[in-house]
């Protein structure tokens, strides 16, 4: 039994054999089923240039998903401010959290949200990578947008992404809660966690400590089912691990027949090792794990399987399961 409430995070797959615009329409029935299933909140992912992930724009989503959803919160997960003007971020997500009063969250990160240097670069206009004082200032700026600009009445519930120590020390310096990527880091989790709570100073968002954590999670009827789901995934974290970002989102039978290397099949062992795969007891069991180690207030759960029907049905085992003892 989870003691915590459960989340979820939607990077919108591309499916080999599919399009991008299947992929949108199905975050519809995503959002509508997750709210249905009692889910704290979902947030949206950005990413750009990408064969695997869809380019739909986090304010979009949520905004689409806010309209067709009754109770589950919605926002990003995140969107990423070197790549936004601070005030137009303050001027989308205040008007979303007017519109939809309670229900907006703004998840803030840094990355580029794309391995193409020369996107990265169209998306900031020509320049370089941000300096850790630049982003710093960015976050600030757009906080302080959303209080002295927009000023439509409830504002959005701000959070700070992070995979490593200066995320974290940055959300402890401005007071807002932390969303942890250890999905993505998870060597980095506990260090930075602890950074997080030890240097934290109390702001008008948020008085102590807050931590979320995403992990990866796949659940499904037996270990065999949980571990075919996984594989797409497996393929495309196999390509990463040799630098190979441009890698497209296979089918579970082509993963199946995917030649890897030792070397590959041992780092994404070490990975999942992290994670929750299998059946709903074992990913129970190993959320509550996580939660434990961690002492996160939240879990957010990411689901990439291929097909919908699949990925829902995990969510829908581990919600049925998380609430009996």
């Amino acid at each position: 039994m989870i003691d915590v409430p459960l989340s979820a995070l939607e990077v919108a797959m591309v499916q080999a054999g599919t399009r991008a615009v299947d992929t949108l329409r199905d975050t519809t029935a995503f959002a509508q089923r997750l709210d249905a299933l009692g889910y704290r909140r979902l947030w949206y992912a950005e990413h750009h240039h990408s064969p695997a992930i869809g380019a739909f724009p986090p304010v979009v989503l949520t905004a689409h998903a806010a309209a067709s959803t009754s109770a589950i919160r919605l926002g990003s997960g995140g969107v990423l401010a070197p790549n936004h003007a601070p005030i137009m971020l303050a001027e989308q997500f205040g008007t979303l959290a007017a519109l939809h009063p309670d229900r907006i969250d703004l998840g803030i990160g840094r990355g580029p949200g794309t391995f193409d240097e020369a996107t990265a670069r169209a998306l900031r206009r020509g320049a370089g990578p941000t300096t850790d004082e630049e982003y710093g200032g960015d976050v600030a700026a757009t906080l302080r947008f959303l209080v002295e600009e927009v000023a439509l009445g409830t504002l959005p519930e701000p959070w700070l992404l992070a995979s490593s120590d200066a995320g974290a020390a940055l959300a402890a310096r401005l007071g807002l809660p932390l969303a942890f990527a250890h999905h993505i880091r998870p060597d980095n989790t506990l260090a930075a966690l602890d950074h997080y709570r030890a240097r934290f100073s109390p702001s008008p968002w948020c008085a102590s400590p807050r931590v979320l954590v995403c992990v990866e999670t796949v659940c499904a009827e037996s270990e065999e089912e949980a571990g075919w789901l996984a594989g797409p995934m497996n393929v495309v974290k196999a390509g990463l691990l040799k630098g190979h970002s441009e890698v497209a989102f296979p089918s579970p039978e082509e993963a199946s027949a995917h030649p890897f290397t030792e070397e590959e099949r041992a780092g994404v062992a070490a990975f999942g090792a992290h994670q929750a795969y299998g059946t709903p007891e074992t990913v129970l069991r190993r959320l509550a794990e996580v939660a434990k180690t961690t002492g996160a207030e939240e879990l957010m759960l990411v689901t990439p399987v291929y097909a919908l029907a699949a990925r829902l049905r995990s969510y829908e085992l581990v919600k049925r399961h998380a609430a009996t003892p």
